[in-house]
Protein backbone atom coordinates (compact mmCIF):
# COMPACT_ATOMS: atom_id res chain seq x y z
CA UNK A 1 0.00 0.00 0.00
CA UNK A 2 2.75 2.51 1.31
CA UNK A 3 6.29 2.66 0.19
CA UNK A 4 8.26 4.69 1.10
CA UNK A 5 11.98 4.21 -0.76
CA UNK A 6 15.46 5.65 -0.14
CA UNK A 7 14.34 9.33 0.60
CA UNK A 8 16.53 11.75 1.58
CA UNK A 9 15.05 15.37 3.46
CA UNK A 10 16.68 18.32 4.24
CA UNK A 11 16.06 21.28 6.30
CA UNK A 12 18.01 24.23 4.69
CA UNK A 13 21.15 22.38 3.98
CA UNK A 14 20.99 20.33 7.29
CA UNK A 15 19.96 16.73 6.17
CA UNK A 16 17.45 14.64 8.60
CA UNK A 17 16.44 11.48 6.95
CA UNK A 18 19.21 9.03 4.74
CA UNK A 19 17.98 6.95 2.16
CA UNK A 20 14.78 6.63 4.76
CA UNK A 21 13.21 3.48 3.90
CA UNK A 22 9.54 1.91 5.02
CA UNK A 23 6.45 -0.01 4.29
CA UNK A 24 3.03 -0.43 5.08
CA UNK A 25 0.32 -2.77 4.64
CA UNK A 26 -3.19 -2.18 4.38
CA UNK A 27 -4.73 -2.52 8.09
CA UNK A 28 -1.52 -2.51 9.55
CA UNK A 29 -0.66 -0.60 12.68
CA UNK A 30 3.70 0.22 12.52
CA UNK A 31 5.05 2.34 15.34
CA UNK A 32 8.03 4.66 14.31
CA UNK A 33 10.46 4.94 17.41
CA UNK A 34 13.78 6.52 17.93
CA UNK A 35 15.13 9.01 20.02
CA UNK A 36 14.28 12.85 19.91
CA UNK A 37 15.49 14.61 16.63
CA UNK A 38 15.84 10.83 14.59
CA UNK A 39 13.59 12.29 12.09
CA UNK A 40 10.08 10.31 13.59
CA UNK A 41 8.09 13.66 12.87
CA UNK A 42 10.05 14.75 9.46
CA UNK A 43 9.10 11.11 8.00
CA UNK A 44 5.76 12.03 8.49
CA UNK A 45 5.96 15.40 7.05
CA UNK A 46 7.47 13.72 4.11
CA UNK A 47 5.05 11.63 3.60
CA UNK A 48 2.58 14.53 3.70
CA UNK A 49 4.87 16.66 1.25
CA UNK A 50 5.67 19.03 4.29
CA UNK A 51 9.29 18.40 4.04
CA UNK A 52 10.29 17.76 0.18
CA UNK A 53 11.83 14.71 -0.75
CA UNK A 54 15.11 15.51 -3.03
CA UNK A 55 15.45 12.22 -3.91
CA UNK A 56 13.93 9.10 -3.44
CA UNK A 57 10.28 8.31 -3.75
CA UNK A 58 6.98 7.43 -1.59
CA UNK A 59 4.27 5.53 -3.08
CA UNK A 60 0.77 5.35 -2.41
CA UNK A 61 -1.25 3.29 -4.67
CA UNK A 62 0.83 3.39 -7.56
CA UNK A 63 1.30 7.59 -6.95
CA UNK A 64 4.05 8.81 -6.10
CA UNK A 65 3.65 11.16 -3.82
CA UNK A 66 6.63 13.12 -3.79
CA UNK A 67 5.38 14.30 -6.96
CA UNK A 68 2.51 16.28 -5.03
CA UNK A 69 1.99 19.47 -3.40
CA UNK A 70 1.30 18.97 -0.10
CA UNK A 71 -2.39 20.35 -0.44
CA UNK A 72 -3.09 17.15 -2.58
CA UNK A 73 -1.62 14.45 -0.48
CA UNK A 74 -4.64 13.88 1.61
CA UNK A 75 -6.81 13.95 -1.36
CA UNK A 76 -5.13 10.92 -1.85
CA UNK A 77 -6.59 9.19 1.35
CA UNK A 78 -3.61 10.55 3.92
CA UNK A 79 -4.80 11.54 7.33
CA UNK A 80 -2.82 13.43 9.45
CA UNK A 81 -2.24 14.56 13.06
CA UNK A 82 0.42 16.12 14.04
CA UNK A 83 1.97 16.85 17.26
CA UNK A 84 0.60 19.71 18.95
CA UNK A 85 -3.16 19.14 16.92
CA UNK A 86 -2.83 22.36 15.00
CA UNK A 87 -6.49 22.55 15.13
CA UNK A 88 -8.10 26.42 14.38
CA UNK A 89 -8.51 27.51 17.40
CA UNK A 90 -11.46 30.24 16.51
CA UNK A 91 -13.41 27.76 14.71
CA UNK A 92 -16.10 26.29 16.34
CA UNK A 93 -15.61 22.01 16.37
CA UNK A 94 -18.28 21.56 13.30
CA UNK A 95 -16.30 23.78 11.51
CA UNK A 96 -12.68 22.27 11.54
CA UNK A 97 -14.65 18.74 10.70
CA UNK A 98 -16.05 20.54 7.97
CA UNK A 99 -12.94 21.54 6.76
CA UNK A 100 -11.69 17.78 7.05
CA UNK A 101 -14.80 16.46 4.64
CA UNK A 102 -14.19 19.22 2.19
CA UNK A 103 -10.40 17.82 1.39
CA UNK A 104 -11.67 14.83 -0.30
CA UNK A 105 -15.55 16.42 -0.78
CA UNK A 106 -17.12 13.85 2.14
CA UNK A 107 -20.77 14.57 3.39
CA UNK A 108 -22.75 14.20 6.21
CA UNK A 109 -22.70 10.01 6.34
CA UNK A 110 -18.89 10.32 6.80
CA UNK A 111 -19.09 12.71 9.78
CA UNK A 112 -21.98 10.93 11.68
CA UNK A 113 -19.64 8.18 11.29
CA UNK A 114 -16.31 9.78 12.45
CA UNK A 115 -19.11 11.30 15.17
CA UNK A 116 -19.75 7.67 16.22
CA UNK A 117 -16.25 6.85 17.28
CA UNK A 118 -15.98 10.64 19.32
CA UNK A 119 -19.89 10.36 21.52
CA UNK A 120 -17.75 13.82 23.04
CA UNK A 121 -17.59 16.27 20.10
CA UNK A 122 -21.00 15.74 19.68
CA UNK A 123 -21.80 17.63 22.39
CA UNK A 124 -19.08 20.11 21.51
CA UNK A 125 -19.98 20.96 17.94
CA UNK A 126 -20.88 24.72 18.47
CA UNK A 127 -18.11 25.12 21.21
CA UNK A 128 -14.62 26.93 19.75
CA UNK A 129 -11.70 24.57 19.68
CA UNK A 130 -9.33 26.67 21.50
CA UNK A 131 -11.48 26.56 24.48
CA UNK A 132 -11.83 22.71 24.72
CA UNK A 133 -9.55 20.35 27.07
CA UNK A 134 -6.35 19.20 25.97
CA UNK A 135 -7.95 15.19 25.53
CA UNK A 136 -10.90 16.64 23.61
CA UNK A 137 -8.10 18.75 21.01
CA UNK A 138 -6.66 15.79 20.30
CA UNK A 139 -10.23 13.87 19.75
CA UNK A 140 -11.27 16.68 17.29
CA UNK A 141 -7.39 16.41 15.57
CA UNK A 142 -8.25 12.53 15.22
CA UNK A 143 -11.63 13.26 14.16
CA UNK A 144 -10.58 15.71 11.53
CA UNK A 145 -8.16 13.76 9.89
CA UNK A 146 -10.67 10.82 10.11
CA UNK A 147 -13.21 13.29 8.37
CA UNK A 148 -11.18 12.43 4.88
CA UNK A 149 -11.76 8.72 4.97
CA UNK A 150 -7.80 8.02 4.73
CA UNK A 151 -6.09 5.06 3.37
CA UNK A 152 -3.38 5.50 5.79
CA UNK A 153 -3.69 7.30 9.27
CA UNK A 154 -0.36 9.11 10.69
CA UNK A 155 -0.26 9.87 14.16
CA UNK A 156 2.33 12.17 15.77
CA UNK A 157 2.80 11.59 19.37
CA UNK A 158 -1.16 11.32 19.80
CA UNK A 159 -1.22 10.87 23.78
CA UNK A 160 1.20 13.53 24.49
CA UNK A 161 -0.03 15.11 27.70
CA UNK A 162 -3.32 13.15 28.32
CA UNK A 163 -5.07 11.63 30.93
CA UNK A 164 -4.72 7.77 31.04
CA UNK A 165 -8.43 7.34 30.35
CA UNK A 166 -7.81 9.80 27.12
CA UNK A 167 -5.08 7.47 26.02
CA UNK A 168 -7.01 4.44 26.31
CA UNK A 169 -9.81 6.41 23.97
CA UNK A 170 -7.10 7.34 21.60
CA UNK A 171 -5.44 3.78 21.47
CA UNK A 172 -9.26 2.36 20.88
CA UNK A 173 -9.59 4.20 17.56
CA UNK A 174 -6.11 3.18 16.06
CA UNK A 175 -7.23 -0.51 16.99
CA UNK A 176 -11.15 0.48 15.02
CA UNK A 177 -8.86 1.69 12.33
CA UNK A 178 -7.68 -1.18 11.76
CA UNK A 179 -10.44 -3.23 12.25
CA UNK A 180 -11.69 -0.80 9.06
CA UNK A 181 -8.27 -1.58 6.88
CA UNK A 182 -6.90 1.41 7.59
CA UNK A 183 -2.68 1.62 7.64
CA UNK A 184 -1.80 3.62 10.69
CA UNK A 185 1.92 4.93 11.13
CA UNK A 186 2.05 5.64 14.91
CA UNK A 187 4.88 7.78 16.50
CA UNK A 188 4.55 7.84 20.26
CA UNK A 189 6.88 7.94 23.31
CA UNK A 190 4.67 5.53 25.39
CA UNK A 191 6.57 2.38 24.46
CA UNK A 192 3.87 0.30 26.52
CA UNK A 193 0.88 2.13 25.08
CA UNK A 194 2.09 1.95 21.24
CA UNK A 195 3.15 -1.70 21.84
CA UNK A 196 -0.42 -2.94 22.89
CA UNK A 197 -1.49 -1.88 18.96
CA UNK A 198 1.23 -2.42 16.99
CA UNK A 199 1.72 -5.29 14.46
CA UNK A 200 5.30 -3.83 13.82
CA UNK A 201 7.87 -1.35 15.08
CA UNK A 202 10.45 0.08 12.81
CA UNK A 203 13.74 2.40 14.72
CA UNK A 204 14.75 5.28 13.44
CA UNK A 205 18.30 6.18 13.92
CA UNK A 206 19.62 9.81 12.53
CA UNK A 207 17.42 9.77 9.73
CA UNK A 208 18.15 6.06 8.83
CA UNK A 209 15.73 3.08 8.77
CA UNK A 210 17.25 1.01 11.55
CA UNK A 211 15.53 -2.71 12.60
CA UNK A 212 11.90 -3.57 12.00
CA UNK A 213 10.79 -6.36 14.73
CA UNK A 214 7.52 -7.57 16.37
CA UNK A 215 6.21 -6.22 19.72
CA UNK A 216 6.66 -9.79 21.09
CA UNK A 217 10.69 -9.96 20.10
CA UNK A 218 10.98 -6.33 22.13
CA UNK A 219 9.23 -7.72 25.47
CA UNK A 220 11.20 -10.80 25.07
CA UNK A 221 14.23 -8.52 24.39
CA UNK A 222 14.29 -4.86 25.18
CA UNK A 223 18.36 -4.19 24.25
CA UNK A 224 16.74 -2.87 21.41
CA UNK A 225 14.67 -0.31 22.80
CA UNK A 226 17.35 0.72 25.08
CA UNK A 227 19.97 1.07 22.38
CA UNK A 228 17.44 3.22 20.05
CA UNK A 229 15.31 4.55 22.56
CA UNK A 230 16.81 4.75 26.09
CA UNK A 231 13.85 3.70 27.36
CA UNK A 232 12.93 -0.21 28.44
CA UNK A 233 9.30 -2.07 28.43
CA UNK A 234 7.66 -3.93 31.41
CA UNK A 235 7.72 -7.52 29.78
Amino acid sequence: MLKIDRINCFYGNVQVLRDFSLDLAPGEVLCLLGRNGAGKTTALKAIMGLVKARSGSIMLDGMDLTQLPPHEVPKQGVGYTPQGRRLFSELTVEENLQIGLMTRDKGGDTLARVLDLFPLLKERLRQRSGTLSGGEQQMLATARALCVEPKVMLLDEPTEGLMPIMIGKILEIVAKLKESGVATILVEQRVESALHVADRVAFIENGRSAEIVSPDHLRADPSLLHHYVGVGVRR
